[in-house]
């Protein structure tokens, strides 16, 4: 009996999951910063607040002072966590799913994002406790040495609301959508024009042909799929009256940021988000293929 196939398949698998986890890690490690800005400005609701952000740059000025630099840092311990399994399971799932398309009628490009939807979606469900808990620390104004651990918040939530969708799987409606559209995007894009634009033999001008393709593909799927993520942060953020759950579904919650605030609302922390996920997945999907290369050529 041969072990040959067995073993060829484990060996790419355990690839994938090495290459994408390594992938998340490098990501969330130089982007986190700006994660925190965006999802302070996706909680706050309209300028009658007295603690709203006035721009951008006010946004860095007041954590830097009354937080310090590691109010930057906020949450990121979740992330961390979350990121070897839910990048393993990004990419790992999305490889699998596009062999499985490859046997349909569906043409390559369309079977690429298909792919990567369902990527996305399955990314999802692995990914949202810990997007409960992160948004949760996040939105918290203290000092970054008042705050609770993430574990220490994590079982509040727990103890609190349990494990289900009022708890620590709240906001997964969105947390789906966020993700599902992402990466239908995100790969979809990526794959499909750089198979098309033609190749070059300098290093130089490939890494930059792909680190182009990235970043569109980053930034196109950042402003599709921004609604689903600011109904996400209301969902999983602090509520607006203590006791009382005003932000409870996706689309309902979309309805009634659109219907109080207008539909810029929906749009709340778009330029860090593009300003993280832009080059933030350019540089997953260059550190992805690198890792993923070497570990064929070594391993």
């Amino acid at each position: 009996m041969t072990t040959g196939k067995p073993r060829s398949m484990l060996r790419e698998a355990s690839h994938q999951i090495i290459a994408g986890g390594s992938a998340g890690l490098v990501e969330i490690c130089l982007m986190h910063p700006l994660d925190v800005v965006k999802t302070r400005f996706q909680i706050q609701r309209g300028t009658s607040d007295p603690t709203s952000y006035k721009s951008l740059g006010d946004c860095f000025r007041t954590i830097f002072y009354k937080e310090g630099i590691f109010g930057f840092y906020k949450g990121i311990l979740p992330p961390i966590l979350a990121e070897t399994p839910k990048r393993a399971v990004k990419f790992f799932t999305f490889e699998q799913y596009k062999k499985l398309l490859n046997l349909t009628p569906l043409s390559p490009g369309l079977a690429l994002s298909v792919a990567g939807l369902g990527s996305g979606l399955t990314e999802a469900v692995v990914v949202n406790p810990f997007e409960v808990v992160k948004v949760s620390l996040q939105a918290n104004r203290e000092s970054f040495k008042e705050q609770p651990s993430a574990f220490a918040q994590a079982r509040r939530i727990i103890r609190s609301d349990g494990f289900g969708l009022r708890g620590l799987n709240k906001g997964l409606t969105s947390t789906l959508g966020r993700h599902g559209v992402f990466n239908m995007i995100y790969f979809g894009f990526y794959f499909n024009v750089k198979d098309a634009l033609p190749t070059s033999s300098d290093p130089t001008l490939e890494f930059l042909r792909k680190f182009t393709i990235g970043l569109t593909s980053g930034t196109i799927s950042s402003c599709v799929n921004i609604p689903f993520d600011v109904a996400k942060s209301r969902i999983q953020g602090p509520q607006p009256v203590l006791g009382e759950i005003k932000y409870r579904t996706c689309f309902q919650t979309m309805a009634l940021v659109y219907r109080e605030e207008g539909y810029l609302a929906l749009y709340k922390g778009l330029v860090p988000k593009i300003m993280r996920l832009g080059p933030g997945g350019a540089v997953m999907l260059l550190v992805y293929e690198h890792v993923s290369g070497w570990l064929q050529r070594n391993w």
